[in-house]
Protein backbone atom coordinates (compact mmCIF):
# COMPACT_ATOMS: atom_id res chain seq x y z
CA UNK A 1 0.00 0.00 0.00
CA UNK A 2 2.79 2.46 0.88
CA UNK A 3 4.64 1.63 -2.28
CA UNK A 4 1.59 2.59 -4.06
CA UNK A 5 1.12 5.73 -2.83
CA UNK A 6 4.35 7.01 -2.61
CA UNK A 7 5.23 5.85 -6.26
CA UNK A 8 2.09 7.29 -7.14
CA UNK A 9 2.80 10.78 -5.81
CA UNK A 10 6.74 10.33 -6.95
CA UNK A 11 5.39 9.86 -10.56
CA UNK A 12 3.24 12.84 -10.47
CA UNK A 13 6.36 14.98 -9.04
CA UNK A 14 8.21 13.86 -11.70
CA UNK A 15 5.43 14.91 -14.23
CA UNK A 16 5.76 18.51 -12.46
CA UNK A 17 8.60 18.58 -12.73
CA UNK A 18 9.01 18.01 -16.60
CA UNK A 19 6.27 20.38 -17.23
CA UNK A 20 8.28 22.96 -15.40
CA UNK A 21 12.14 22.05 -16.39
CA UNK A 22 10.11 23.03 -20.25
CA UNK A 23 9.29 25.77 -19.42
CA UNK A 24 12.56 26.87 -17.61
CA UNK A 25 14.67 25.73 -20.89
CA UNK A 26 12.21 28.65 -22.63
CA UNK A 27 13.10 31.24 -20.15
CA UNK A 28 16.60 29.91 -18.86
CA UNK A 29 16.91 34.18 -17.48
CA UNK A 30 14.36 32.84 -14.67
CA UNK A 31 16.10 31.90 -12.14
CA UNK A 32 12.86 31.91 -9.40
CA UNK A 33 11.53 29.16 -12.07
CA UNK A 34 14.91 27.46 -12.35
CA UNK A 35 15.01 27.22 -8.31
CA UNK A 36 11.16 26.01 -8.55
CA UNK A 37 11.72 23.32 -10.23
CA UNK A 38 15.00 21.91 -8.59
CA UNK A 39 12.79 22.37 -5.25
CA UNK A 40 10.29 20.30 -6.65
CA UNK A 41 12.26 17.45 -7.98
CA UNK A 42 13.92 17.65 -4.39
CA UNK A 43 10.03 16.44 -3.14
CA UNK A 44 9.44 14.36 -6.47
CA UNK A 45 12.67 12.35 -5.07
CA UNK A 46 11.77 12.15 -1.56
CA UNK A 47 8.24 10.82 -2.43
CA UNK A 48 10.25 8.19 -4.53
CA UNK A 49 13.05 7.18 -2.02
CA UNK A 50 9.81 6.91 0.53
CA UNK A 51 8.43 3.90 -1.09
CA UNK A 52 9.64 0.52 1.43
CA UNK A 53 10.46 -1.62 -1.47
CA UNK A 54 12.30 0.68 -3.46
CA UNK A 55 13.98 1.90 -0.15
CA UNK A 56 15.14 -1.74 0.18
CA UNK A 57 16.12 -2.40 -3.51
CA UNK A 58 18.06 0.66 -3.94
CA UNK A 59 20.08 -0.27 -0.53
CA UNK A 60 20.23 -3.91 -1.85
CA UNK A 61 21.98 -2.83 -5.40
CA UNK A 62 24.48 -0.29 -3.29
CA UNK A 63 25.03 -2.82 -0.64
CA UNK A 64 24.54 -0.34 2.19
CA UNK A 65 21.73 -0.43 4.35
CA UNK A 66 19.44 2.30 4.96
CA UNK A 67 21.93 4.46 1.94
CA UNK A 68 18.45 5.19 0.66
CA UNK A 69 17.89 7.57 3.65
CA UNK A 70 20.94 9.82 2.87
CA UNK A 71 19.31 10.34 -0.66
CA UNK A 72 15.94 11.27 0.69
CA UNK A 73 17.27 13.50 2.85
CA UNK A 74 19.60 14.55 0.75
CA UNK A 75 16.85 15.37 -1.50
CA UNK A 76 14.94 17.75 1.36
CA UNK A 77 18.34 19.35 1.84
CA UNK A 78 18.49 20.06 -1.90
CA UNK A 79 14.89 21.69 -1.28
CA UNK A 80 15.59 23.50 1.66
CA UNK A 81 18.76 24.93 -0.24
CA UNK A 82 16.63 26.11 -2.67
CA UNK A 83 14.06 27.60 -0.71
CA UNK A 84 17.43 29.53 1.16
CA UNK A 85 18.05 31.13 -2.58
CA UNK A 86 14.84 32.21 -2.99
CA UNK A 87 14.52 34.10 0.17
CA UNK A 88 17.81 35.88 -0.38
CA UNK A 89 16.28 36.77 -4.26
CA UNK A 90 13.06 37.90 -2.95
CA UNK A 91 14.57 40.15 0.12
CA UNK A 92 17.23 41.44 -2.13
CA UNK A 93 15.88 44.58 -2.94
CA UNK A 94 16.09 46.17 -6.19
CA UNK A 95 18.55 47.84 -8.69
CA UNK A 96 22.30 45.33 -9.84
CA UNK A 97 24.09 45.76 -6.84
CA UNK A 98 21.25 44.56 -4.70
CA UNK A 99 21.02 41.31 -7.25
CA UNK A 100 24.52 41.23 -7.09
CA UNK A 101 24.57 40.67 -3.14
CA UNK A 102 21.96 38.44 -3.16
CA UNK A 103 23.59 36.23 -5.59
CA UNK A 104 27.08 36.38 -3.71
CA UNK A 105 24.60 35.57 0.26
CA UNK A 106 23.14 32.41 -2.37
CA UNK A 107 26.54 31.02 -2.82
CA UNK A 108 27.51 31.35 0.40
CA UNK A 109 24.51 29.96 1.61
CA UNK A 110 24.29 27.12 -0.27
CA UNK A 111 28.32 26.18 0.33
CA UNK A 112 27.04 26.39 4.15
CA UNK A 113 24.22 23.95 4.07
CA UNK A 114 26.69 22.18 1.65
CA UNK A 115 29.36 21.90 4.72
CA UNK A 116 26.90 20.91 7.43
CA UNK A 117 25.45 18.25 5.55
CA UNK A 118 28.62 16.75 4.63
CA UNK A 119 29.37 16.78 8.22
CA UNK A 120 26.02 15.07 8.51
CA UNK A 121 26.44 12.33 6.18
CA UNK A 122 29.96 11.81 7.87
CA UNK A 123 28.00 11.12 11.05
CA UNK A 124 25.72 8.51 8.97
CA UNK A 125 28.81 6.79 8.04
CA UNK A 126 30.17 6.67 10.94
CA UNK A 127 27.28 6.11 13.19
CA UNK A 128 25.55 3.65 11.72
CA UNK A 129 25.82 0.52 14.05
CA UNK A 130 24.02 -2.09 12.31
CA UNK A 131 23.05 -3.56 8.62
CA UNK A 132 19.29 -3.72 9.41
CA UNK A 133 16.57 -1.84 6.96
CA UNK A 134 14.74 0.73 8.33
CA UNK A 135 12.51 2.34 6.25
CA UNK A 136 9.59 3.28 8.51
CA UNK A 137 11.44 3.97 11.72
CA UNK A 138 14.88 5.17 10.88
CA UNK A 139 14.67 8.32 13.18
CA UNK A 140 13.62 5.95 16.73
CA UNK A 141 15.90 2.97 15.25
CA UNK A 142 19.17 5.17 16.06
CA UNK A 143 18.58 7.87 18.78
CA UNK A 144 21.36 5.79 21.14
CA UNK A 145 23.81 6.30 18.19
CA UNK A 146 25.43 10.03 18.33
CA UNK A 147 26.95 9.70 14.79
CA UNK A 148 23.25 9.13 13.19
CA UNK A 149 21.78 11.57 16.02
CA UNK A 150 23.88 14.12 14.54
CA UNK A 151 22.31 13.67 10.72
CA UNK A 152 19.37 13.98 11.57
CA UNK A 153 19.88 17.12 14.00
CA UNK A 154 21.34 18.99 11.32
CA UNK A 155 18.35 17.76 8.93
CA UNK A 156 16.29 18.91 11.11
CA UNK A 157 17.98 22.30 11.59
CA UNK A 158 18.27 22.82 7.92
CA UNK A 159 14.96 21.99 6.62
CA UNK A 160 13.26 23.76 9.59
CA UNK A 161 15.25 26.97 9.02
CA UNK A 162 13.95 26.93 5.13
CA UNK A 163 10.46 26.06 5.71
CA UNK A 164 10.09 28.75 8.61
CA UNK A 165 12.00 31.40 6.15
CA UNK A 166 9.95 30.07 3.06
CA UNK A 167 6.46 29.91 4.95
CA UNK A 168 6.74 33.16 6.65
CA UNK A 169 8.00 35.23 3.49
CA UNK A 170 6.00 33.21 0.84
CA UNK A 171 2.36 35.32 2.29
CA UNK A 172 3.78 38.83 2.27
CA UNK A 173 5.06 38.40 -1.51
CA UNK A 174 1.23 36.95 -2.51
CA UNK A 175 -0.08 39.89 -0.76
CA UNK A 176 1.55 42.04 -3.68
CA UNK A 177 0.20 39.84 -6.03
CA UNK A 178 -3.33 40.47 -5.34
CA UNK A 179 -5.71 37.50 -6.47
CA UNK A 180 -3.25 35.64 -8.96
CA UNK A 181 -2.74 32.14 -9.91
CA UNK A 182 0.98 32.60 -8.38
CA UNK A 183 -0.19 34.54 -5.09
CA UNK A 184 -2.83 31.41 -4.25
CA UNK A 185 0.27 29.07 -4.84
CA UNK A 186 2.43 30.93 -2.76
CA UNK A 187 -0.40 30.36 0.11
CA UNK A 188 -0.67 26.70 -0.17
CA UNK A 189 3.55 26.58 -0.35
CA UNK A 190 3.11 28.51 3.00
CA UNK A 191 0.83 26.41 4.47
CA UNK A 192 3.19 23.13 3.21
CA UNK A 193 5.89 24.70 5.04
CA UNK A 194 4.12 25.70 8.44
CA UNK A 195 2.81 21.72 8.23
CA UNK A 196 6.40 21.18 7.26
CA UNK A 197 7.57 22.79 10.75
CA UNK A 198 5.27 20.35 12.50
CA UNK A 199 6.69 17.21 11.22
CA UNK A 200 10.42 18.68 12.10
CA UNK A 201 8.53 19.50 15.92
CA UNK A 202 7.42 15.97 16.11
CA UNK A 203 10.83 14.41 15.58
CA UNK A 204 12.57 16.43 17.60
CA UNK A 205 10.07 15.80 20.69
CA UNK A 206 10.22 12.27 19.95
CA UNK A 207 13.92 12.28 20.27
CA UNK A 208 13.34 14.29 23.42
CA UNK A 209 10.89 11.68 24.96
CA UNK A 210 13.50 8.93 23.55
CA UNK A 211 16.43 10.11 25.95
CA UNK A 212 14.22 10.67 28.69
CA UNK A 213 13.09 6.96 28.55
CA UNK A 214 9.53 7.28 27.16
CA UNK A 215 9.07 6.30 23.58
CA UNK A 216 6.66 7.92 21.56
CA UNK A 217 6.68 5.88 18.48
CA UNK A 218 3.21 7.07 17.39
CA UNK A 219 4.49 10.61 17.17
CA UNK A 220 7.88 10.05 15.42
CA UNK A 221 6.68 7.17 12.90
CA UNK A 222 3.23 8.05 12.47
CA UNK A 223 2.27 11.75 13.25
CA UNK A 224 5.46 13.38 11.72
CA UNK A 225 5.24 11.08 8.55
CA UNK A 226 1.64 11.52 8.04
CA UNK A 227 2.46 15.32 8.29
CA UNK A 228 5.73 15.41 5.99
CA UNK A 229 3.43 13.52 3.34
CA UNK A 230 0.91 16.13 3.43
CA UNK A 231 3.26 19.04 3.63
CA UNK A 232 4.85 17.90 0.45
CA UNK A 233 1.37 17.52 -1.44
CA UNK A 234 0.68 21.14 -0.53
CA UNK A 235 4.22 22.16 -1.73
CA UNK A 236 3.71 20.26 -5.19
CA UNK A 237 0.46 21.95 -5.51
CA UNK A 238 2.07 25.51 -4.68
CA UNK A 239 4.25 24.72 -7.10
CA UNK A 240 1.80 23.80 -9.58
CA UNK A 241 -1.19 25.89 -8.85
CA UNK A 242 0.37 28.75 -11.33
CA UNK A 243 0.85 26.95 -13.95
CA UNK A 244 -2.15 24.34 -13.59
CA UNK A 245 -4.63 27.19 -12.54
CA UNK A 246 -4.57 29.70 -15.72
CA UNK A 247 -5.11 26.55 -18.21
CA UNK A 248 -7.48 25.08 -15.91
CA UNK A 249 -9.35 28.35 -16.23
CA UNK A 250 -8.98 28.16 -20.07
CA UNK A 251 -10.50 25.04 -20.15
CA UNK A 252 -13.28 26.16 -18.36
CA UNK A 253 -13.73 29.14 -20.33
CA UNK A 254 -13.96 26.61 -23.34
CA UNK A 255 -16.11 24.27 -21.92
CA UNK A 256 -18.69 27.21 -21.62
CA UNK A 257 -17.84 29.36 -24.78
CA UNK A 258 -17.45 26.41 -27.29
CA UNK A 259 -21.54 25.99 -28.08
CA UNK A 260 -21.61 29.64 -28.52
CA UNK A 261 -18.34 29.53 -30.92
CA UNK A 262 -19.99 26.64 -32.89
CA UNK A 263 -23.10 28.06 -33.23
CA UNK A 264 -21.95 31.54 -34.30
CA UNK A 265 -19.10 30.41 -36.38
CA UNK A 266 -20.95 27.94 -38.26
CA UNK A 267 -22.77 30.56 -40.00
CA UNK A 268 -19.57 32.81 -40.18
CA UNK A 269 -16.45 29.95 -41.22
CA UNK A 270 -14.65 33.11 -42.68
CA UNK A 271 -13.68 34.44 -39.32
CA UNK A 272 -12.41 31.10 -37.92
CA UNK A 273 -8.62 30.10 -37.57
CA UNK A 274 -7.61 26.47 -38.50
CA UNK A 275 -6.67 25.35 -35.65
CA UNK A 276 -3.04 23.25 -35.16
CA UNK A 277 -2.79 19.62 -35.23
CA UNK A 278 -1.27 19.04 -32.52
CA UNK A 279 -4.53 20.81 -30.89
CA UNK A 280 -6.76 18.34 -32.84
CA UNK A 281 -4.67 15.34 -31.61
CA UNK A 282 -4.69 16.72 -28.30
CA UNK A 283 -7.73 18.85 -26.56
CA UNK A 284 -5.79 20.06 -23.77
CA UNK A 285 -3.03 21.50 -25.87
CA UNK A 286 -3.09 25.59 -26.25
CA UNK A 287 -5.80 26.19 -24.62
CA UNK A 288 -5.78 29.62 -23.53
CA UNK A 289 -4.92 30.45 -27.08
CA UNK A 290 -8.00 28.29 -28.20
CA UNK A 291 -10.17 30.46 -25.53
CA UNK A 292 -8.64 33.79 -26.76
CA UNK A 293 -9.27 32.74 -30.50
CA UNK A 294 -12.77 31.95 -29.58
CA UNK A 295 -13.57 35.38 -27.85
CA UNK A 296 -12.14 37.02 -30.84
CA UNK A 297 -13.86 35.04 -33.33
CA UNK A 298 -17.17 35.90 -31.54
CA UNK A 299 -16.58 39.11 -31.37
CA UNK A 300 -15.74 39.35 -35.06
CA UNK A 301 -19.27 37.86 -35.75
CA UNK A 302 -20.57 40.00 -34.09
CA UNK A 303 -19.31 43.06 -35.51
CA UNK A 304 -19.80 41.75 -38.93
CA UNK A 305 -23.84 41.81 -38.04
CA UNK A 306 -24.70 44.82 -36.80
CA UNK A 307 -25.92 46.34 -39.53
CA UNK A 308 -28.68 43.06 -39.27
CA UNK A 309 -29.87 44.21 -35.64
CA UNK A 310 -32.86 46.60 -35.62
CA UNK A 311 -31.19 49.89 -33.63
CA UNK A 312 -33.78 49.09 -30.52
CA UNK A 313 -32.65 45.13 -30.18
CA UNK A 314 -30.71 45.93 -27.39
CA UNK A 315 -33.36 47.99 -25.60
CA UNK A 316 -36.19 45.88 -26.06
CA UNK A 317 -34.18 42.43 -24.73
CA UNK A 318 -33.20 44.79 -21.04
CA UNK A 319 -36.64 45.76 -20.80
CA UNK A 320 -37.87 42.23 -20.60
CA UNK A 321 -34.94 41.11 -19.16
CA UNK A 322 -35.68 43.66 -15.77
CA UNK A 323 -39.28 42.46 -15.69
CA UNK A 324 -38.19 39.07 -14.62
CA UNK A 325 -35.60 40.81 -11.88
CA UNK A 326 -31.80 39.57 -13.54
CA UNK A 327 -29.08 41.66 -11.83
CA UNK A 328 -27.12 43.74 -14.29
CA UNK A 329 -24.83 41.21 -15.77
CA UNK A 330 -27.25 38.56 -16.23
CA UNK A 331 -29.13 41.40 -17.80
CA UNK A 332 -26.58 42.66 -19.79
CA UNK A 333 -26.39 38.64 -21.41
CA UNK A 334 -29.58 38.52 -22.45
CA UNK A 335 -29.50 41.59 -24.42
CA UNK A 336 -26.52 40.39 -25.84
CA UNK A 337 -27.47 37.15 -26.81
CA UNK A 338 -30.53 38.36 -27.88
CA UNK A 339 -28.92 40.66 -30.67
CA UNK A 340 -26.49 38.21 -31.71
CA UNK A 341 -29.17 35.57 -32.68
CA UNK A 342 -31.35 38.66 -34.18
CA UNK A 343 -28.63 39.52 -36.13
CA UNK A 344 -27.43 35.94 -37.22
CA UNK A 345 -31.12 35.57 -37.99
CA UNK A 346 -31.87 38.68 -40.34
CA UNK A 347 -28.75 37.53 -42.24
CA UNK A 348 -29.43 34.65 -42.73
CA UNK A 349 -32.83 35.32 -44.37
CA UNK A 350 -31.23 38.92 -46.07
CA UNK A 351 -33.42 40.92 -44.39
CA UNK A 352 -31.35 44.31 -43.65
CA UNK A 353 -33.38 46.80 -41.26
CA UNK A 354 -34.36 50.32 -41.79
CA UNK A 355 -31.58 51.27 -39.29
CA UNK A 356 -29.16 49.39 -37.57
CA UNK A 357 -27.44 49.00 -34.24
CA UNK A 358 -24.15 50.39 -33.80
CA UNK A 359 -23.12 47.74 -31.78
CA UNK A 360 -24.36 45.03 -30.07
CA UNK A 361 -21.61 44.39 -27.87
CA UNK A 362 -23.28 45.43 -24.30
CA UNK A 363 -20.50 46.94 -22.00
CA UNK A 364 -21.03 48.81 -19.28
CA UNK A 365 -21.06 52.30 -19.33
CA UNK A 366 -17.91 52.51 -21.17
CA UNK A 367 -16.00 51.21 -18.50
CA UNK A 368 -12.87 49.09 -19.32
CA UNK A 369 -13.50 45.26 -18.68
CA UNK A 370 -10.61 43.32 -17.54
CA UNK A 371 -10.05 39.74 -20.11
CA UNK A 372 -11.19 37.56 -17.13
CA UNK A 373 -14.93 39.81 -16.73
CA UNK A 374 -14.88 39.64 -21.25
CA UNK A 375 -14.43 36.14 -20.88
CA UNK A 376 -16.90 35.12 -17.59
CA UNK A 377 -19.59 37.54 -19.96
CA UNK A 378 -19.14 35.66 -23.19
CA UNK A 379 -19.64 32.95 -21.12
CA UNK A 380 -23.01 33.91 -19.23
CA UNK A 381 -24.16 34.69 -23.33
CA UNK A 382 -23.96 31.56 -23.98
CA UNK A 383 -25.21 29.91 -20.94
CA UNK A 384 -28.69 31.99 -22.02
CA UNK A 385 -28.36 31.83 -25.87
CA UNK A 386 -31.17 29.56 -25.82
CA UNK A 387 -33.30 30.68 -23.04
CA UNK A 388 -36.82 31.30 -23.26
CA UNK A 389 -36.69 34.91 -21.93
CA UNK A 390 -34.51 35.45 -25.63
CA UNK A 391 -37.09 33.30 -27.19
CA UNK A 392 -39.49 36.41 -25.97
CA UNK A 393 -37.45 38.80 -27.41
CA UNK A 394 -37.12 37.27 -31.21
CA UNK A 395 -40.59 36.58 -30.66
CA UNK A 396 -41.52 39.91 -30.81
CA UNK A 397 -38.83 41.75 -32.98
CA UNK A 398 -39.90 38.96 -35.86
CA UNK A 399 -43.90 40.21 -35.03
CA UNK A 400 -43.05 43.65 -35.60
CA UNK A 401 -40.78 42.83 -38.04
CA UNK A 402 -43.72 40.97 -39.80
CA UNK A 403 -46.51 43.75 -39.19
CA UNK A 404 -43.69 46.76 -40.94
CA UNK A 405 -43.34 44.39 -43.96
CA UNK A 406 -46.77 43.60 -44.27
Amino acid sequence: MFDLIYLGFGAAAWAIVAYKAVAWFKDRGNADLGLACVMTAGVATVFLFSAPSLYRGFDRLAGVANLAMVFLYSSVVVFAAGALVLLLRWTAGDGEAARARARSRARAAVGGVAALWAVAITGFAVGRPDAVEHPRDFSTAYTDSPGVMLFLVLYLAIFGAALAGLGTLCPRYAARLGGSWLARGLRILAAGCWLGLVYCACKVIGFVLSWAGHEALWLSNGVAPLSASVAALLVLAGFALPAAGPRVAAWRRLRRLSPLWRTVTAQSPEVTIESSSWSVRWPFADLEWRANRQMAEIRDVQRGIRSFVESDAVDIARERARTVSLDDRQLAAVAEAAALRRGLENRSVGHVPALGADSVVVDKGGEPVEPADEYEHLALVADVYHSPLVETVLTELRQRSAMVRG
